[in-house]
């Protein structure tokens, strides 16, 4: 990046005055006050969150949309990354690729309004950060082409696209892929006054057992310069990430750029570099994520690992991977949001400890013990509103109640 990174757009330092900072805020990694992060994903992928249904009238999608950022404000939240970008489809008006099927049930529909510029608009008249949540290569959550929408990119590109597990994915080892979604993206953010871009954990995708990921052919064409397949694809994601970093850069306006990935970037025993835990999965080796080099290269603002697990879990300790993050973040200028699984109080076939109400709270109290831990990002936006076992009643009462809105 010829000596630019992420920081390039650095706003005031606050070195030695951080004690003056409000209550709620602190100094980021990069020196920047800003507000503690309090977070919620809204998924619109398969109507997750929202809407509830598809087809429902656009002044019922928006009661519903205005109330979910209503919750947040009563959580003393100050951000909610919206998936903008479900499946290769659009919930705003993008020139390159269809609406998204979840507003209307029917992918490339119009729904007559456009919910990506109304939640930026809501989000800010509530003092809320609108952080706009893609998800670069899926394409469908199923296999058939014939059932995405006419004109489809993928339909009109078929060698882009490659069936795996019961999923249709974008070829990420193809250049004129990579192009095409960083355009889909960035379309979203020249036209919206979003404050962050958000990627989620989906790269390559999650390994399916017996299958292989169909990508012969673009290695052979692509990956010729590398002696291991694994390593031409990470080259091929960390080129996704660090051109959108630059992209980013170029826009001329802040906009910060994150990274919600599985939180195991590789166990010690595959790495020394890698963290105490015995996952079954890691982002470097099956995912081909090479999460850490994003932060120790500044090529994002902040990361938000899905540390999924409670304190004192055996093969992935929540206290382990927290001090893991914030000994990786030290010195980058990064600031690490870990990413809480609000969706799993009470619920049952997970360890006891998602039975206790405190263990959210413990997980705040436990995080804020590091000061490159610059707050918590909950899954997901039902849930909030939900709140099981009111575990997040009892993080808002132990930890947020003293807030400054």
């Amino acid at each position: 990046m010829a000596g630019m990174t992420r920081r390039g757009f650095g706003a005031a330092a606050v070195g030695a005055t951080s004690w003056l900072l409000a209550p709620g805020t602190k100094a980021g990694a990069d020196g920047v006050i800003r507000r503690e992060m309090r977070g919620m994903w809204l998924a619109t992928v398969a109507n997750l969150d929202w809407p509830s249904k598809p087809g429902l009238g656009r002044a019922e999608q928006q009661r519903e949309l205005a109330a979910l950022l209503d919750v947040a404000v009563e959580r003393r939240f100050s951000a909610v990354f919206f998936q903008a970008r479900p499946t290769a489809d659009a919930l705003w008006p993008s020139p390159y690729e269809p609406w998204a099927q979840c507003l209307t049930g029917t992918q490339g529909r119009d729904p007559g309004w456009d919910p990506l510029g109304f939640a930026v608009r809501e989000a800010h008249r509530r003092d809320l950060e609108l952080h706009a949540w893609f998800n670069p290569y899926r394409v469908a959550n199923h296999t058939d082409p014939g059932r995405l929408a006419p004109g489809h990119p993928a339909r009109r590109h078929p060698g882009w696209v490659v069936p795996y597990g019961d999923k249709l994915y974008y070829n990420p080892g193809l250049p004129e892929v990579r192009r095409f979604v960083q355009d889909a993206m960035l379309d979203a953010v020249r036209h919206y006054p979003v404050d962050g871009v958000h990627f989620d954990d989906y790269f390559y995708p999650y390994p399916v057992a017996g299958e292989s990921f169909g990508d012969d052919a673009a290695y052979e064409e692509y990956g010729e310069d590398f002696a291991h397949r694994g390593d031409w694809r990470r080259w091929n994601i960390d080129r996704l990430v660090r051109e959108m970093s630059e992209a980013l850069n170029g826009l001329g306006r802040r906009v910060r750029f994150g990274v919600s990935p599985f939180a195991v970037w590789r166990n010690r025993t595959t790495d020394p570099l890698g963290s105490r835990t015995e996952a079954g999965v890691q982002t470097y080796d099956d995912l081909y994520a090479d999460t850490r080099r994003w932060v120790r290269h500044n090529w994002i603002d902040y990361i938000v690992p899905q540390v999924y697990w409670p304190l004192g879990f055996p093969a992935a300790d929540y206290a382990e991977l927290v001090s893991w993050w914030a000994r990786t973040a030290t010195g980058t200028g990064v600031d690490v949001y870990i990413g809480e699984a609000l969706y799993k109080a009470g619920r049952k076939g997970d360890p006891a400890a998602w039975r206790n109400p405190a263990e959210l709270s413990r997980h705040v109290a436990f995080a804020r013990r590091y000061p490159q831990i610059g707050g918590h990002v909950y899954f997901s936006a039902k849930d909030v509103v939900k709140d099981p076992l009111g575990a997040l009643a009892r993080v808002v009462r132990d930890h947020y109640g003293g807030a400054s809105r």
